[in-house]
């Protein structure tokens, strides 16, 4: 655990002995996971989600907890209105973006043995963030706590400080601005793996291979550098997608090292310059198991903490 200052490491190092104190503990830690994963889905970015659960903590450290009936609520509360206030503030800064935004990658659970558990984990992936990205930050905060996390909507309203009547039209007006759901579609894992291995024998041997009956025909291609690297400022479509993987890419990413793993709830792809990283890349699909989607993010400060916690 990171503290941001003395006082609170004092604080609770100084009790951690007592049965009270280190219960205090345990409940936050039991809790973390949880307010990780709602901060992350609201802010879409690791590095604010786990200022947002550390700032968090800070409260629970100052709060009078033994007057607090319900401490998971309290935390859940907590965590989401501070979120809230972090995502109004950052929207200047992605106005003032250069090239796209997207979502911060996170490595992830992927458990497939329960349904729950994979709509859990398809509300990670990048074009679903990027689709909640319609919605204002109550709406968003509103959607996630009732929708993906099953929160009634009496604890969403008093998590948001509002009446269940208007809590109510808040998730209905942000789920009819969402729209189609297809965005959480996920093909079977293997299906997945075949997908990146098509797209990784493309980008080396510089033929599109099978990779071209993979692609759906309105295929997208987004990449974020944040104006920090070189990368394709605009959107990609269509033909234009598959020139610049097998003309361009094939060029440029050919002496990196490859490795698949588990990003935003799906397998994805991370590439490394020796031990640095320097890309990652995921995908979204159509009902037809085709990629519809391939994001690409190189922005080195949204790939130095990759790895460092899991997202659920």
């Amino acid at each position: 655990m990171v503290f941001k200052n003395r006082t609170a490491r004092s604080r609770f190092t100084a009790g951690a002995g007592s049965g009270v104190e280190a219960s205090y503990i345990r409940l936050f830690e039991e809790a973390r996971p949880r307010l990780l994963g709602i901060a992350y889905r609201i802010l879409g970015s690791r590095a604010e989600a786990e200022d947002a659960v550390q700032d968090t903590f800070l409260r629970w450290q100052a709060a009078n907890i033994e007057s607090i009936e319900s401490p998971g609520a309290w935390l859940t509360t907590a965590c989401t209105r501070r979120a809230i206030d972090m995502l109004r503030a950052s929207y200047r800064s992605r106005v003032d973006y250069v090239g796209t935004w997207l979502p911060e990658p996170v490595q992830t659970f992927i458990d497939s043995g329960t349904v729950a558990q994979m709509e859990l984990s398809s509300s990670l992936s990048t074009a679903f963030l990027l689709m909640l990205e319609r919605l204002t930050p109550r709406e968003r905060a509103a959607y996630l706590l009732h929708e993906i996390f099953e929160m009634s909507y009496a604890d969403v309203a008093a998590s948001l400080d509002m009446n269940e009547p208007a809590c109510r039209k808040l998730v209905s007006r942000a789920k009819s601005r969402i729209g189609d759901n297809q965005v959480r579609y996920q093909p079977s894992a293997e299906r997945q793996e075949e997908l990146l291995n098509a797209f990784e024998d493309a980008i080396r041997t510089g033929q599109p291979g099978s990779l071209t009956t993979m692609l759906a025909s309105d295929v997208r291609l987004t990449a974020d550098g944040g104006g920090k690297v070189a990368t394709v400022t605009e959107i990609l479509e269509g033909d234009m997608v598959l020139a610049f993987l097998t003309e361009r890419l094939s060029e440029w990413w050919v002496a990196y090292d490859w490795s698949f793993t588990d990003l935003n709830g799906s397998r994805g792809l991370v590439l490394r310059e020796g031990e640095r990283i320097v890309a990652t890349v995921s995908f979204a699909y159509d009902a037809a198991d085709r990629i519809k989607d391939i994001f690409i993010v190189r922005n080195p400060a949204k790939l130095d903490g990759l790895g460092k916690i899991r997202i659920h």
